[in-house]
């Protein structure tokens, strides 16, 4: 849901050649896994496209090619800190840590609650991308 937002919003502003998304997780199988149906109903609902819906494990090469590493939540912020090298654990950051305005740290994992559970997670992802993509918004003369 998270790479889907900010593809979409850094599109929006005029941004999209400047940041590079992609999106792995920590314990993710390899292939293709369809998204959860509540997911796309979610993003459909909000007007947002659907991805391939393709997973993959993080790996080394992540660290070393990517300039932000970003975890949704502190548990997979601890598990990238393990397996992160060291010249690279600047690079790990929680996403809602840019929008503080929020009120929390963590995006909270959806699948065992309701609709209403990815309604707030797309709100939240939402908020972190718009922090995300005004913290590191190119600067201009």
């Amino acid at each position: 849901m998270a790479l889907v937002v900010a593809t979409k919003l850094s599109k929006e502003a005029g941004l999209s050649a400047n940041f590079k998304f992609d999106s792995a997780g920590i314990h993710a199988e390899k292939g293709r896994k369809r998204s959860d149906t509540r997911v796309e109903s979610v993003l459909l609902g909000h007007h947002y496209s659907i991805g391939k819906g393709r997973t993959r494990r993080i790996g080394l090469d992540d660290f070393e090619q990517f300039d932000l590493i970003i975890a949704m939540d502190r548990s997979n912020l601890a598990a990238l800190h393990k397996i992160c090298p060291e010249q690279h654990l600047s690079k790990l950051h929680l996403l809602l840590t840019f929008s503080p305005e929020v009120g929390q740290d963590e995006v909270p994992d959806p699948y065992f609650g309701n609709q209403e559970g990815f309604e707030r997670v797309l709100t939240l992802c939402e908020a972190g991308v718009k922090g995300l993509l005004k913290a590191h918004r190119p600067q201009t003369l």
